[in-house]
């Protein structure tokens, strides 16, 4: 058996003042090929945020916008929320992640995401009050 490996580094990424869903999967692959070139193991995608989440989903058919659809209906941005800093209804943002966690561990094979056809890494963040995102990817082969 090899020897063990953990390379981590982290990116800024913007999402803006609204709620967005960013296909972060070509960052993962760039990350991949400068780390893990024809390596295995897992890749650890993690949103150090308490507001924001990663989902592994397909994008470009609508599914990333039915999924922000789908969390606008579950956890409305309304008066209801204990949590009231920030704009009215931020409440709902910190309930969000425990719905769409924080972090997904994918694996990784010969160097690469080893993902369905149809899949991206995708960062999920409902919170316009914070237009700028940490995301960190962590490798270990």
């Amino acid at each position: 058996m090899g020897t063990m490996a953990f390379q981590t580094q982290t990116f800024e990424i913007t999402t803006g003042d609204r709620e967005a869903a960013v296909d972060v999967t070509e960052r993962c692959t760039a990350f991949l090929a400068a780390v893990a070139p024809g390596r295995s193991g897992l890749l650890n995608v993690f949103v150090p945020h308490a507001t924001a989440g990663i989902a592994v989903l397909e994008t470009g058919a609508g599914s990333d916008e039915d999924l922000l659809a789908l969390l606008r209906d579950l956890v409305p941005a309304d008066d209801r929320w204990r949590h009231r800093h920030g704009s009215p209804g931020h409440g709902r943002d910190h309930v969000v992640p425990g719905l769409v966690a924080p972090h997904a561990t994918l694996p990784v094979v010969d160097g690469q995401l080893a993902l369905g056809v149809w899949q991206s890494v995708v960062l999920i963040d409902t919170n316009g009050d914070n237009p700028r995102r940490t995301l960190r990817l962590s490798f270990l082969g």
